[in-house]
């Protein structure tokens, strides 16, 4: 595209024809995005090549590159530039969701990052899904989850402890959840309930999911139980809404 750009130069837009630079511009993106000459994921060329290219100043490049994220085209990331939206996966949430093997069903490879492992007092929204009292000790675990390198949900687990007093150090070695939880004497659970809404991310959320501030986050807060129905996990996700479409399962 930058090659294209530079060839054609302001040539490519029409003045005084009653449309507005920064639409023409925006148009032509997205008919070569929509194209497919640009694949998902691929990095845009930056404001001050658009701007030579076309023979216009930053601002216009900007309300043009402003309006292709609004209709869901591309996404701005801070510091890193302008990329073209990925194609959305779809994240069933059934009895057993598994990540790792929801997006390897999908030809993705999935991938865990720990961001944090910690021993807090148990809040009082915690403490009551977990069925104990308000103050008690619980494993606060967040890892953040990718498929194929890009970043997919921030999950925020609370394990009760002792009963998860390992999990910290087998993490460490492993960064799978499933995995850590079997080492712990819980080889399967499912989820008991989820509850699902939306906001806008935190500047530290959009900036672990790679995500521009204006678009939402979907937030899961799920209730995981072991076979006799003993909570032992509540999870609070945060999803990256332009990547990912939530299934409920009956």
């Amino acid at each position: 595209m930058t090659e294209r750009l530079a060839a054609e130069g302001a040539g490519a837009l029409s003045r005084g024809a009653g449309v507005a630079l920064w639409r023409q511009i925006a148009n032509r993106m997205e008919t070569e995005i929509r194209a497919g000459s640009r694949p998902p994921g691929d990095r845009l060329p930056t404001e001050a090549v658009l701007s030579q290219a076309f023979g216009v100043n930053r601002h216009t490049v900007r309300r043009a590159m402003e309006a292709l994220e609004s209709g869901g085209l591309i996404r701005i990331e801070q510091g890193r530039g302008s990329f073209v939206t990925e194609d959305v996966l779809d994240y069933p949430l059934g009895a057993r969701t598994r990540f790792s093997e929801t997006i390897r069903r999908q030809n993705r490879e999935p991938a865990g990052i720990l961001m944090q492992v910690v021993e807090v007092p148990a809040e009082a929204n915690v403490a009551e899904a977990l069925r104990i009292r308000a103050g008690r000790p619980v494993l606060r675990v967040e890892r953040l989850a990718l498929a194929d390198s890009r970043p997919v949900v921030i999950g925020t687990h609370h394990f009760p402890l002792p009963r998860f007093a390992a999990a910290a150090a087998l993490l460490a070695e492993n960064a799978s959840i499933t995995a850590a939880m079997a080492g712990c004497g819980v080889p399967d659970y499912r989820r008991l309930s989820t509850r699902i809404s939306a906001r806008l991310p935190t500047p530290e959320e959009a900036l672990a999911l790679r995500m521009a501030r204006a678009q939402p986050v979907i937030l899961a807060e799920a209730i995981n139980v072991d076979p006799a129905g003993v909570p032992v996990d509540v999870t609070y996700s945060r999803y990256a809404a332009h990547r990912v479409q939530l299934i409920v399962e009956s």
